[in-house]
């Protein structure tokens, strides 16, 4: 039965030495154990990890993001895969941004199409037909400048027939446009109509953005030019302007990754300026809560020690995927070996431990607790297999529980699916026929829920050995560790019960966590 040490003893209580030496012994065997895991095959899957937990950082303002990422994009050597991939986050997201920059650059536009029929076509062959509106993207500006230039460049449109066509006749039917020979037009106005493309008329075709879609890699190439050779402001500041709107998780996730091992807890040490000491925060039990506690209070972090406490603490359940991998059943052979010869802990030992760490470096304390808040995490990973094993160990561990009632999922679109017994309260005020209808209709809508969520397949789940899970009305409890604020499913179990274990030694050994 696994004991997770919730009762702490009262002040005089003593522990085994011998026991706390041992138990930071078996801890460091654990680090090594974990470390050959998460750095097996290079270090990309924990940097990501990392990545990720800094982006679940909660106190970084759009402004402090702002100044984080133009920091980055302007050090030395210059970051050009980074500055890339933030241009295409741009393209794609918010094109029309950045649509007016390139209209001012003719040189790159001719360029762009220079020897390229392919490009042309794509962006100058969209006249409109019999019964449309109007021409889009490069035909509108191609046709609208022949128009209002029409004594300087209407005899450089290249016709498919035998003659040409009158600005007058094509100004009475516009879908005669469709008899223009784009290619050999356009061509014929990047060699003798150079006006056309610094022109107005072109300039808000491109307004939007959309000609990016055509080749998205040139224009970034160009772009990153733009920035890095010319300095040009007017993109610096639409750059800035995206940094500063965009979501700060988004930022990371998609920018972080990119950086070396260097960059990347230099980046770190950039983001503490922005975390102030003692800081309160309502909850430390979100992913990150640990890394803005450690950064705000120590200036001394390596990313090797971050890696690992970032693995146990905010990744576990991937750790413990990666661990069942067939390339590491070494690992978690050694890892079960030494899990089982451990030696058991009173609460009494396990506190001697807990003033142990309150005398040691912030970063080593977090570390031990948060190792052994992972072998907790595998222990009752194994043990959780039956409603009987889970409500023993909230017995034997002081845990309320009762059964949820209610079961609920959130679909895709964002709103609560409820299954179960409840009654809601204007149902309750129904009466007679109308609540017979009611019930029956709720009835077949809970029917046909039931068999929706059948259809996905959850109603067979199965644990990591193949044994079936229990029924529907077994396997979630409401717990006393956040109030009876919400169900636990029993596959998520191990995970809360090993976070609510870190969290509570974390608030022993630092009452301000």
């Amino acid at each position: 039965m696994v004991q997770l040490y919730l009762s702490k003893p009262v002040a005089d209580a003593s522990g085994d030495g011998d026991l706390v030496k041992g138990r930071l012994s078996l801890l460091q065997r654990l680090e090594s154990i974990i470390w050959s895991i998460i750095t097996f095959g290079g270090r990309y899957e924990a940097r990501l990890w990392l990545c990720n937990t800094i982006s679940c950082i909660q106190c970084i303002t759009s402004r402090n993001q702002c100044e984080l990422f133009l920091e980055l994009l302007r050090s030395k050597p210059a970051k050009h895969d980074v500055a890339a991939q933030l241009l295409r986050m741009i393209l794609e997201k918010g094109p029309g941004e950045i649509g007016p920059v390139i209209a001012k650059k003719s040189y790159l536009l001719e360029k762009f199409f220079e020897g390229n029929p392919r490009r042309i076509l794509q962006w100058f062959d969209n006249f409109a037909s019999v019964g449309e509106s109007g021409h889009k993207k490069g035909a509108r500006a191609l046709s609208q400048y022949a128009f209002v230039n029409r004594d300087m460049c209407w005899e450089e449109l290249e016709w498919k027939g035998s003659h040409g066509q009158s600005p007058a006749v094509v100004a009475t039917k516009p879908h005669y446009f469709h008899d223009l020979d784009v290619l050999h037009t356009v061509e014929n106005f990047l060699e003798y109509v150079p006006d056309f493309w610094s022109s107005h008329e072109l300039a808000e075709s491109l307004r939007d953005g959309e000609i990016f879609k055509i080749d998205t890699q040139y224009f970034v190439d160009q772009f990153i030019k733009l920035l890095y050779e010319e300095n040009l402001e007017e993109l610096w500041r639409a750059v800035e302007k995206f940094l500063t709107e965009e979501q700060y998780s988004y930022l990371c996730q998609h920018l972080l990754i990119l950086l070396d091992e260097h960059e990347l807890l230099a980046f770190l040490k950039s983001v503490s300026r922005y975390i102030f000491a003692g800081v309160q925060h309502k909850d430390f039990g979100y992913p990150s809560g640990w890394l803005e506690y450690l950064l705000s209070t120590s200036s001394d972090m390596t990313l090797n020690e971050l890696f690992l406490l970032n693995a146990v603490i905010s990744h576990g359940r991937k750790l413990l995927h990666l661990l069942s991998d067939e390339e590491h059943a070494e690992e978690n052979g050694r890892l079960e070996e030494l899990l089982r010869t451990a030696s058991m802990f009173s609460d009494a030992d396990h506190w001697a431990l807990i003033r142990e760490c309150m005398r040691m470096q912030k970063k080593v304390a977090i570390k031990w607790v948060g190792l052994h808040s992972w072998a907790l995490y595998y222990c009752l990973s194994k043990e959780c297999k039956t409603r009987e094993s889970c409500e023993s160990i909230f017995i034997k561990n002081g845990i309320g529980s009762r059964k949820a009632d209610d079961y609920t999922l959130i679909n895709n679109d964002g709103y609560q699916k409820i299954y179960g017994s409840g009654v809601d309260d204007e149902g309750s005020r129904k009466t007679g026929g109308q609540k017979r209808k009611r019930d029956k209709k709720k009835r077949r809508r809970n029917k046909n829920d039931h068999e929706e969520w059948n259809s996905d397949g959850l109603e067979d789940f199965k644990t990591l050995n193949g044994q079936e899970t229990l029924k529907l009305e077994e396997r979630s409890w409401l717990l006393s560790t956040d109030g009876y604020s919400c169900s636990w499913h029993i596959a998520d179990l191990p995970e809360h019960l090993a976070r609510y274990c870190f969290l509570t030694w974390m608030k022993w050994i630092y009452p301000k966590w």
